[in-house]
């Protein structure tokens, strides 16, 4: 070949003859995939890395296609004559920003699936799509439903969560034949009245968003089963939300109520979540309402009594009362035959030793049956305030104080609820000369470990110095050796002194609401800890091998913290009874797989450590 011939030739590029290759083989599978789409009615592009949807998608249905310019009569496997409409469009875990006006050139389509993609916006033409039945657009980044979606007559499924919402329109009510919808995890504020419109949906998520209330008009979706609207900033509900006759699962957790209002014509009830509010009290006409209940979760709100009424309830199977003020249960609740679980960890009861509670639910109910025919009559010991019976006043500590007498006799010193930054000095040298063993001065002002606590160190058995504003804990509370329960919860604690290594009775330990990041070292050293109450601080790992120290561990609640991760290895903490780990940003295990249980979830992470 002469020089002439090689320098008109472009050079041999490898890098370039690769991606012509790889061009072609994306064009050869999507023929491939738009063939069998015109076959089908079914065309599936996710996960493709597509950034725009190709052309030839949206005129699919036109086009001649490429199989029909050699025509045979003996060709019988390709029929292009015979060819479908798609009508189910599939565009999910792709880079998509927006979808084209061409979407008009598939008036067939009844599913569209887009999700995991980087929307921002929706052609006007997708309102042309009459027959479209279901319409999925989450993890994009839509700031508005626009009025095209509200054009979708035929709409039955709708789900935009993840998303950054902040309104909805009121034409929404017009899709009168929505049945599934989903607006969870947006910035919704409120919910327009026009949702009573929509009298055919069985299932209505909105969870994680900014809602304050929900309008009256929700009573009127008469056909709803499922409502979530766990972790909003919701403070009431309508009393109409006791209209739906059909609902069978309430979500409420993480809302800011206190007050439920009666639930009345919801007979068909079965599943009611009002974790995490301000719930102060279920009173006997609430629990009347909710006589077909099976799982009944009121876990921190601020109950102090449970009334006998809830034998009402006699298809309870699983009542959580964690992390409220409860001192004691209605003996009646023995004779509940369905109820398999009664979760109580975080309460301050007085009248049922923690042994019994720490043996499980069937012991727990064997103790309660044995006490309602031995009942003792109400103490008669002086209250607060009343004189005693030789006259003099019983009250020490000014203004409300705290009796002498009670605390002499029940070894228990209560100064709780005070708003007080100290304790007096008589009521310090009366408990010490009682030899109390349990204190309870939650809810006050403190803001550091009191150090006249150091005059109880041969007798504290019970501490309780939840709701104050204590940053950090002297070393003193290592000398309290006798200590087997403490409760520390709604404080501002960011660690724990290893002084507490010396706390080898304690069984007990309640964390809440502080300000950890992880879980503090030296519980690992409490050889004893059967129960571990974690839940809503920022503790972003877990430490397994040191779980595993703790032999004795029954109880430990990790809920509403930063964990990206839950570790495979904790499935080996088989001593576990009740493990939570909702409210955290893992993906794994998924809501379904904690929702099943600690059995179950123990399992899941055992079967995934790695061998």
């Amino acid at each position: 070949m002469s020089g002439a011939g090689r320098r008109g030739r472009a050079p041999f590029n490898p890098k370039a003859g690769f991606q012509q290759r790889e061009q072609a083989g994306a064009a050869n599978v999507m023929k491939t995939l738009l063939k069998q789409a015109r076959q089908s009615g079914q065309l599936n592009l996710s996960n493709r890395a597509l950034e725009a949807v190709p052309e030839e998608v949206w005129r699919v249905n036109i086009d001649v296609p490429e199989e029909a310019q050699n025509i045979t009569l003996d060709n019988t496997e390709d029929r292009w004559w015979e060819q479908v409409d798609l009508t189910k469009l599939i565009l999910a875990s792709n880079r998509l920003t927006s979808i084209s006006e061409n979407i008009k050139l598939l008036p067939a389509l009844s599913v569209i699936d887009a999700h995991d993609n980087l929307i921002s916006s929706l052609p006007e033409a997708l309102g042309q799509l009459t027959e479209l039945v279901k319409l999925v657009l989450s993890h994009n980044q839509l700031t508005s439903v626009p009025s095209c979606v509200c054009q979708l007559r035929k709409l039955q499924i709708l789900h935009i969560s993840h998303n950054n919402l902040m309104e909805l329109p009121n034409d929404i009510g017009e899709l009168y034949y929505l049945e599934d919808v989903d607006f969870s995890n947006n910035k919704l504020t409120l919910l327009p009245r026009t949702i009573g419109n929509l009298t055919k949906v069985m299932k209505f998520n909105i969870a994680n968003n900014k809602l304050a209330n929900m309008p009256p008009e929700i009573g009127e979706m008469n056909a709803l089963r499922i409502l979530d609207a766990t972790h909003n900033e919701i403070h009431s509900l309508p009393d109409e939300l006791g209209y739906l006759a059909h609902l069978e699962q309430l979500f409420l957790r993480h809302n800011r109520l206190t007050h439920l209002p009666l639930l009345e014509r919801c007979t068909a009830l079965k599943e009611l979540h009002l974790g995490n509010n301000a719930i102060p009290s279920l009173t006997p006409a609430h629990l009347e309402c909710l006589q077909a209940v099976s799982f009944l979760d009121v876990r921190d709100n601020k109950l102090t009594v449970i009334p006998a009424e809830i034998t009402i309830l006699q298809d309870l199977e699983r009542l959580d009362l964690c992390n409220n003020d409860i001192s004691s249960l209605p003996y009646e609740m023995g004779n509940m035959n369905k109820l398999k679980a009664i979760i109580l960890d975080g309460n301050p009861l007085k009248s049922i030793r923690r042994d019994i509670v720490m043996r499980g639910t069937n012991e727990l109910k064997k103790y309660l049956r044995s006490r309602i025919a031995t009942e003792e009559a109400p103490s008669k010991a002086p209250q607060k305030g009343v004189k005693s019976q030789q006259g003099g006043s019983g009250v020490i500590g000014g203004g409300e104080g705290v009796d002498a007498h009670t605390v002499s006799q029940l070894k228990s010193l209560d100064y709780s609820n005070k708003q007080a930054s100290d304790v007096p000095p008589d009521v310090w040298e009366l408990a010490a000369s009682s030899g109390v063993n349990s204190v309870n001065m939650s809810k006050n002002a403190f803001t550091m470990w009191p150090e006249n606590l150091v005059l109880l160190v041969d007798t504290l058995e019970d501490l309780n110095l939840g709701f104050n504003r204590i940053s950090a804990l002297s070393t003193d509370v290592g000398l309290c050796h006798k200590l087997v329960s403490l409760d520390l919860r709604n404080n501002q604690l960011t660690t724990l002194p290893q002084e507490m290594s010396s706390l080898q009775n304690l069984r007990f330990i309640t964390l809440a609401c502080n300000r950890l990041k992880l879980l503090p070292p030296v519980l690992y050293e409490l050889v004893k800890l059967e129960s571990i109450l974690a839940c809503d601080n920022q503790i972003n790992s877990i430490d397994v091998p040191g779980l595993l120290r703790l032999r004795e561990l029954a109880t430990l609640d990790l809920s509403n913290n930063d964990i990206m991760q839950i570790p495979p290895e904790l499935g080996n903490c088989t001593s576990l009874r009740s493990l939570q780990l909702g409210g955290n940003p893992a993906r794994n295990p998924r809501p379904a797989i904690l929702a099943k249980g600690t059995v179950a979830l123990l399992e899941y992470l055992r079967d995934r450590i790695p061998t």
